[in-house]
């Protein structure tokens, strides 16, 4: 009798374990993803083909970089309005007179939940969508195998050097030729987990030796943990990041020689945080970030003030892989920010757009079999064919109006392209397996 009802037992509890399996299954997205990190260097497609016989496209390598060196200074919990808001005129004045009267691109960046750190840092290097999974695997990062920008720079022989809290280390193991992690868990300290950062900056700006500098700061976010963001702590923490981003501006300036590339300083946040100083949700003050590109490549603003555009946080990494000559990674559902790359030829942009429209067709093809039925393909392929008249125009030396009009309206077509495409990409992400969920549902309550 006791063996029949332990064995009556044992499967109820594997039964109970499938129950539980079939919803996870069905609650946890299979994420949207291409081909393996190792095969995500090949070749990156031509122009499009002109029509007709007798004109040819040589251009079929990745284009040059526009910017010699990029630093990239993330500031953990920076709300939006820290930056645009009242706080930001009053504590962060260099900032502001930059966003206002310099030569910076601002936006407004939207993050998806979970607003957590390391699902954030996948999303700015890999331009994918964490999932719900990853608040678990937050609290113990293991290395992050998929393409990523930082494996994309490292494998094209740039030299990066990373200060700061060290998830980055456990996701990026041996990809920094120089680092220091500081640990994010003790948030009763908001002042040496940023000092040791800082104290780096004097040396590491003087030297020439590396191509990509990432200083990740804990501290605000720590404030936020502690006391919230009305704290009167936030100000003096704000000042202090005001005068690390001043310090390294002017060091970038003064670096730039006439002959030489500009370089690029991008400012974000990870997440913001919500009235009570937390974050992990989905609230406004939660999700949205400042992201700034701030460079001598781009024009000083004049003009009325406007609001500052929302963007996706994954658009960074598909724009700062063209900024610095490198692939844009195979899973990233981002798009290019074009005001970066804005003041380049229009050959130039419309190149851009079509990396970024092959690469974002390519994930679609891997994982939608109806894809050529998706809008965003089908606007594709037609900018990619406008885009081809466009070339036979140039290639034959034609500079009237009609050539400049043809590059205005692929530009508009590729744009409008990649937003669905990236559009269609991300709601696969979120795409809930309903029946598995139900399945799974009833069978932990009926056993």
């Amino acid at each position: 009798m006791r063996l029949r009802s332990g064995v009556f037992a044992a499967g109820c509890l594997l039964v109970q374990a499938l129950g539980v399996g079939l919803f996870l299954r069905g609650f946890f997205p299979v994420p949207v993803r291409s081909l393996p990190r190792r095969e995500a260097r090949g070749v990156p497609p031509a122009e499009p083909p002109p029509p007709g016989p007798g004109v040819t496209s040589n251009w079929t390598k990745i284009p040059s970089p526009l910017f010699k060196k990029a630093v990239i200074v993330l500031i953990d919990a920076l709300r939006d309005d820290f930056v645009f808001g009242s706080k930001g005129k009053q504590f962060m004045p260099y900032t502001t007179q930059l966003v206002e009267k310099g030569t910076c691109h601002s936006f407004i960046a939207e993050a998806k939940p979970p607003t957590v750190t390391m699902p954030r840092i996948k999303a700015l290097m890999t331009g994918s969508i964490p999932g719900f999974i990853d608040i678990i695997m937050n609290l113990n990062s293991p290395a992050l195998l998929e393409d990523n920008l930082i494996w994309q720079a490292k494998t094209a022989g740039k030299r990066i050097i990373f200060y700061g809290d060290d998830t980055w280390v456990k996701l990026f193991p041996k990809h920094f030729v120089e680092y220091d992690g500081t640990t994010s868990f003790f948030v009763s300290d908001y002042t040496e987990v940023d000092d040791n950062v800082t104290r780096h900056l004097d040396s590491v700006l003087k030297r020439e030796d590396w191509d990509i500098l990432i200083l990740h700061y804990l501290g605000l976010d720590h404030i936020g943990h502690l006391t919230g963001p009305n704290s009167p702590l936030v100000e003096p923490k704000l000042y202090e990041m005001d005068n690390i981003l001043k310090k390294i501006h002017t060091s970038l300036l003064s670096k730039e020689e006439e002959s030489s590339l500009p370089n690029l300083l991008i400012v974000c946040g990870d997440h913001g945080m919500s009235e009570t100083g937390s974050h992990g949700g989905s609230s406004e003050e939660e999700v949205h970030t400042p992201l700034l590109f701030i460079s001598s490549a781009f024009e000083k603003r004049n003009g009325p003030l406007k609001q500052p555009e929302l963007v996706q946080q994954t658009d960074l990494a598909a724009t700062l892989a063209i900024g610095l000559g490198l692939p844009i990674s195979r899973n990233s559902v981002g798009n290019i920010i074009l005001s970066v790359i804005e003041g380049k030829t229009m050959r130039e942009q419309l190149r851009f757009l079509h990396l970024n429209g092959f690469q974002l067709s390519r994930l679609l093809q891997d994982n939608m079999p109806t894809y050529e039925k998706d809008p965003g393909f089908e606007h594709f392929k037609i900018a990619e064919k406008s885009h081809g008249n466009w070339i036979k125009l140039y290639l034959e030396g034609n500079n009237s109006e009609v050539l400049l009009n043809l590059g205005k309206k692929v530009l508009k077509q590729y744009l409008e392209a990649l937003k669905i495409l990236s559009s269609s990409l991300s709601k696969q992400v979120a795409q809930y397996d309903m029946y598995s969920m139900m399945v799974g549902t009833v069978i932990v309550l009926e056993v």
